[in-house]
């Protein structure tokens, strides 16, 4: 029995039937949205912890930032081995519970602020452009069945380059500014296009939480920026 699931986790979605390739997407994007919300439910009870949100406040200056961007990345790395290197179901959802969380904790100085300058109305604007894009990412994947692997070698860099950018801001004082949160937009609208198409080629029939996370950083990455752009008007 062992051997079977360990087979059927390892059958490349692209090699699967199309009743378990089906499977595969509705359990994937089932998840992704079971993750966003959450998320949501989630950041909703960290808002409302006042010495939480005073505390990841006071991280968001100078190297304390880097601290926490630090932290973020390494909490990151645990939930992706969880979630992609098990096959214990428990142990991916532990995974990407894990990484919801670290997502829903560096997400609460943006939202705080947002509401407290904007209120609900700029996050819900900058939730609907988010979401409309992802979907309409996705669907240029699945209805063109163009080659978005080459995108890879692009994405590498461009995210090298806006980690070093990010670190320089932090270390030099000088703002990023709107055009770099329009650049991370257009790297993260990428990562939708490239995850999106690697779905078949990356992950096995059984590996619907891993994709699900896999998709989920890049979705919550896209609205990060976005609610910046949105943040930057007022």
């Amino acid at each position: 029995m062992e051997n079977q699931q360990f087979y059927n986790a390892n059958q490349l979605v692209a090699d699967a039937t199309n009743a378990e390739r089906a499977n595969f997407y509705k359990h994937t994007y089932g998840h992704v949205a079971g993750g966003v919300l959450i998320f949501v439910i989630i950041e909703s009870l960290l808002l409302q912890i006042d010495p939480l949100v005073t505390f990841m406040l006071s991280l968001t200056q100078g190297y304390l930032w880097l601290a926490l961007l630090g932290g973020f990345m390494g909490i990151t790395w645990v939930a992706q081995k969880m979630a992609y290197g098990s096959l214990s179901k428990s142990k991916q959802y532990l995974g990407y519970l894990l990484y919801i969380i670290a997502e829903a904790l560096i997400f609460v100085p943006m939202l705080y602020i947002a509401l407290y300058y904007g209120g609900t109305f700029v996050i819900k604007q900058a939730a609907v452009v988010t979401g409309g894009l992802f979907v309409g990412l996705s669907a240029i994947v699945f209805l063109t069945k163009a080659d978005f692997s080459v995108l890879r070698g692009a994405l590498t860099i461009g995210f090298f380059l806006a980690i070093g950018l990010v670190i320089a801001g932090m270390l030099f004082g000088f703002d990023l500014g709107l055009w770099f949160s329009v650049g991370m937009c257009a790297l993260a609208g990428g990562a939708i296009l490239y995850n999106t198409h690697q779905l078949r080629y990356e992950f096995g029939t059984q590996q619907y939480i891993a994709a699900a996370l896999s998709l989920f950083a890049s979705l919550m990455l896209l609205f990060w920026y976005i609610l910046r752009i949105f943040m930057s008007r007022d």
